[in-house]
């Protein structure tokens, strides 16, 4: 858990499979408006990240935080990095 998002990984019994990333965002975020921008920004430091340093075979979930609006985008990547590490699903380029 990191004050932007929090990150749950799973292992898939199939590993070759392209990367599956879920997004969620309950009541405590916020309205409707503030959920949609929540995830879109999640979905943008996935987009960053994810694709060259996540470990394929795992199925994602990112949820939101109250802090993920809040948070500059830096510190939002900052954080899925070290939500990946601590998971131990982090895999250098």
């Amino acid at each position: 858990m990191t004050p932007g998002l929090i990150l749950q990984a799973c292992r898939r019994s199939a590993g070759a499979e392209p990367l599956r990333v879920g997004y969620t965002a309950s009541r405590r975020v916020g309205g409707s408006v503030q959920r949609n921008r929540a995830r879109r920004r999640l979905r943008a430091a996935v987009a960053a990240v994810m694709p060259h340093h996540a470990e394929q075979g795992y199925d994602y979930v990112v949820i939101a935080r109250g802090e993920t609006l809040r948070r500059p985008f830096a510190a939002l990547v900052h954080d899925l990095e070290a939500a990946l590490r601590r998971l131990g699903t982090w895999r250098d380029c």
